[in-house]
C-alpha cells in the first residue's frame, strides 16, 4: 500500500494515511488509550489490571495486523500520528479490528478517511464484504458506521468467527448487550 494524501474539506490540515509499521505498536496503543476516554465520558469503564488477557489479546491482534501489513496510520501534516485502523480476516472476509482517533482530532474526518482506506483496500482485494463489531447505543459508533454503509447483522446471520468475537467482547466489555456485528457489502469496482 502506498501512502495516500487525503485533503477532505472537513480536515483542518492534510492527513497522510500510510501503512503502519510493527515498531509503531506502542503508538497504536497510545492512540487507542486516548480515544477510549470518550467511552469513559459515556460511563463505559474498562478497568482491567495490567497484563489482563483482554488487553494482551488486543495488542497481539494489532501486532498481527501490523505484521501482515493490514494496519493503517493517519499522520498529521506535522508528522503526529493521529489515528489508526487495524484490520484482519474473520470468516474469510476482511474485518476491522480497531479504528481509533486521538480525541483532539475527532470529528475532523480522520476516522472516515481511515475507514474509506480500509474499504478501498478490501474492495481492491476482491472482498465482497467488510465486517466490524461495535456498540449499538453510542451516538458516535453505530450511526457513524451506518452513514458509511454498514448495517447491523443479526447474530444468527453471522459466521462462527464473528459470533466468537462478539462472545469474547461481551465477556469483558461493559454493556455487553449493546455489542453488535456490522457488515458493509462492497460490490464491485467499476
Amino acid at each position: 500500500m502506498n501512502s495516500v494524501l487525503l485533503r477532505p474539506q472537513v480536515l483542518r490540515a492534510d492527513i497522510a494515511i500510510r501503512p503502519a509499521l510493527v515498531a509503531e505498536i506502542d503508538t497504536l496503543c497510545q492512540i487507542d488509550l486516548d480515544a477510549s476516554t470518550l467511552f469513559e465520558h459515556a460511563g463505559l469503564f474498562l478497568e482491567l489490571p495490567s497484563g489482563h488477557e483482554f488487553s494482551v489479546n488486543e495488542r497481539n491482534r494489532w501486532l498481527r495486523s501490523l505484521t501482515a501489513g493490514r494496519a493503517l496510520l493517519a499522520v498529521s501534516a506535522a508528522g503526529e500520528p493521529v489515528g489508526f485502523a487495524a484490520a484482519g480476516t474473520i470468516d474469510n472476509e476482511p474485518y476491522i479490528d480497531q479504528l481509533s482517533v486521538l480525541t483532539k482530532f475527532m470529528r475532523l474526518g480522520v476516522g472516515t478517511a481511515l475507514l474509506n482506506a480500509v474499504v478501498k483496500v478490501s474492495r481492491d482485494s476482491g472482498a465482497s464484504a467488510l465486517w466490524l463489531t461495535t456498540y449499538s447505543h453510542l451516538s458516535w459508533n453505530r450511526p457513524f458506521y451506518e452513514r458509511q454503509g454498514f448495517v447491523v447483522v443479526p447474530e444468527r446471520d453471522c459466521g462462527a468467527e464473528v459470533c466468537a468475537v462478539l462472545e469474547y467482547e461481551r465477556r469483558w466489555l461493559p454493556r455487553a448487550e449493546e455489542r453488535v456485528a456490522m457488515r458493509k457489502l462492497l460490490g464491485s469496482v467499476k
